[in-house]
C-alpha cells in the first residue's frame, strides 16, 4: 500500500503542478491522451461517470432519473451532487467554459 506524505505542502505542489500540466494542454485530444497515460481505465470510467451526472444535476434532473439515464449509481450521483453545491466550483467552472465553447 502507498504511503501517504504527511507533508501538505508537497500535495498541494503536486496537485498544482499536476493542474499545471492540464492546463497546458491545448485540445481536448492532448487532455484525453494525458488522461489514458495518467488514470487506470477504472478511474478514467469512474471520473467519466461523474462528470455525465454533473450538467444532469445542474438542470435538476432528480437522482433516480438521472441513474435511469445514465447507470451511475445514486450513491455516485449524491456524491457529485455534495462536490457540485459545496465544493472548490470546479464542477461549475467547467460546465460554464463548455457551455461558452458551444456558443
Amino acid at each position: 500500500m502507498k504511503r501517504r506524505s504527511t507533508d501538505s505542502d508537497q500535495t498541494e505542489d503536486s496537485i498544482a503542478d499536476l493542474a499545471t500540466a492540464l492546463a497546458a494542454m491545448r485540445t481536448p485530444e492532448q487532455v484525453r491522451a494525458f488522461l489514458e497515460d495518467l488514470c487506470t481505465p477504472a478511474e478514467l470510467e469512474a471520473m467519466s461517470d461523474r462528470w455525465r451526472v454533473v450538467p444532469l444535476l445542474s438542470e435538476g434532473v432528480p437522482y433516480r432519473e438521472i441513474h435511469d439515464r445514465t447507470q451511475v449509481s445514486v450513491t455516485t450521483i449524491g456524491r457529485v451532487a455534495r462536490v457540485f453545491e459545496r465544493g472548490s466550483g470546479g464542477y461549475a467552472a467547467a460546465l460554464h467554459r463548455r457551455a461558452a465553447r458551444h456558443r
